[in-house]
């Protein structure tokens, strides 16, 4: 029982996470603190792992359109979450978002777990940061992992995966970003559940991607695929590209790989699944 997993949120990253570490899922909508203990004591967990969360349909700003939605999911349960998991003596991994700071590509160096988030032009990255600045403090006193990911990767075919989405969009912004490559992330996070892990981590691949690498590599498998390079002012969108440390996740032991080495990995098994 010590060590039984109940993850929260059955959608991309949830089954994902379900696939490597096993244990049990719930999709129930949780709406109050009483729904939220609820439903954790019908399964009796060790560890819960929050994976709820609101992305926006098409992309972040339609965060705008459901904002109480966007508000109990991304922000109040993870910290009614907590409270659950602090009165039953259990652990918490909650599933946060690097996409809440400012940040200068050209001139800044890659953001450490220590730098305060400060990017509030964004509802979406607001709701986040509410949950995350109220479960860090309780993170130095209890078994409270912050996982921080950002702009997911995978080598199996899904809407929230970017490659999905570039190769849907055939554009690409030429600026460096920090990925998450999901293969990594599932066995990263066992790893920092194994050590004991608390506080916030960076769960990302070291270096940064551009999309038209990931987009030439695909390329290099399917000749056909055509696509172009705009700027990021061409959209018109409130956006933070950044890139994030993984030096933290490193030290603790765990074999961080480069996002640039597992393109060619990621392509393969990408097409490999879509046919399948």
């Amino acid at each position: 029982m010590k060590n039984k997993i109940l993850i929260l949120g059955n959608g991309f990253i949830g089954e994902r996470i379900r696939e490597e570490l096993g244990g049990d899922i719930s999709g129930r909508i949780l709406n109050s603190y009483s729904e939220a203990d609820k439903e954790v004591k019908r399964f009796n967990p060790g560890i819960l792992i929050n994976c709820i969360g609101i992305t926006g349909r098409r992309n972040v700003d339609d965060c705008e359109l459901v904002k109480d939605e966007v508000l109990l999911a991304n922000s109040f349960l993870p910290i009614m979450l907590a409270e659950v998991a602090l009165r039953r003596g259990i652990k918490l991994v909650h599933i946060s978002s690097g996409c809440i700071f400012n940040y200068d590509y050209k001139k800044d160096p890659p953001l450490t777990e220590g730098r305060a988030p400060d990017y509030f032009d964004l509802f979406y990255s607001r709701s986040k940061i509410y949950s995350e600045q109220a479960l860090l403090p309780l993170s130095k006193k209890y078994p409270f992992l912050i996982s921080r990911i950002r702009i997911p990767l995978d080598d199996r075919p899904h809407p929230k995966n970017i490659l999905d989405k570039l190769i849907r969009y055939k554009k690409a912004i030429d600026i460096p970003n920090s990925v998450t490559y999901i293969p990594d992330f599932v066995k990263a996070l066992k790893h920092l559940i194994k050590v004991q892990a608390t506080g916030i981590y960076n769960v990302v691949n070291s270096g940064a991607l551009r999309y038209p690498r990931l987009l030439d590599t695909y390329k290099k498998y399917d000749p056909k695929f055509e696509y172009k390079k705009i700027s990021l002012k061409s959209l018109n969108l409130s956006r933070t590209n950044l890139i994030l440390s993984a030096r933290k996740l490193k030290d603790s032991g765990f074999p961080v790989r480069d996002i640039n080495s597992v393109l060619d990995e990621c392509v393969r098994g990408y097409l490999k699944n879509k046919k399948g």
